[in-house]
């Protein structure tokens, strides 16, 4: 996937100006593909010189102007295209797990508080999860289309958190049954 994909999605979902979308990224879709302030401006700089987003100034007052961006019919395509061609499993790289594999060379009591750190960091974003699904989908039973698919794609990253959650718990565990069974 492209850093225009993943615009062109957000765009449709609500146009925005640019820094809009960043806020938005930084909220939401960022979870799932990070893009700095700077690159998404100058890919909806290059989006709109290819025709794919459309752009409105904005007179604000007190403000400078501002640029609305939608998608463009031209941008619409290429998502439709995109969405129909396959996608490769993703290769995972896991700095954290290759650490733990590490620990069997020093000593695993070592690693608990970097896991620990990571466990924190896991619940905070599950509990920002929840947060958010209660408050965006109050009534599950009256979600339209893209509700509906807002939804499903938040639910996997409920489920992600909650069986990382799992996961740095038995960590934990394994870490520190190993570092009660090391010789002093």
């Amino acid at each position: 996937m492209a850093l225009e994909h993943a615009i062109l999605v957000s765009l449709l979902e609500q146009p925005g100006s640019g820094y809009e979308l960043a806020r938005r990224f930084d909220r939401s879709i960022g979870r799932f593909w990070t893009a700095t302030h700077q690159q998404i401006y100058r890919v909806l700089r290059r989006m709109e010189a290819d025709g794919w987003v459309a752009a409105q100034e904005v007179t604000q007052d007190g403000r400078p102007d501002k640029k609305v961006y939608s998608a463009a019919d031209a941008g619409r395509a290429a998502l439709s295209d995109w969405l129909r061609q396959p996608v490769e499993p993703e290769t995972v790289r896991h700095e954290l797990a290759v650490k733990i594999r590490a620990a069997a060379f020093d000593d695993p009591a070592a690693l608990i508080p970097e896991v620990e750190r990571h466990r924190e960091g896991h619940a905070a974003l599950l509990a920002r999860y929840l947060h958010g699904e209660q408050r965006d989908f109050p009534d599950l039973d009256a979600l339209g289309t893209r509700q509906e698919l807002q939804h499903v794609v938040l639910r996997g990253g409920i489920e992600f958190e909650r069986m990382t959650l799992a996961w740095l718990d038995d960590v934990l565990a394994t870490l520190r049954r190993l570092a009660g069974d090391r010789p002093s």
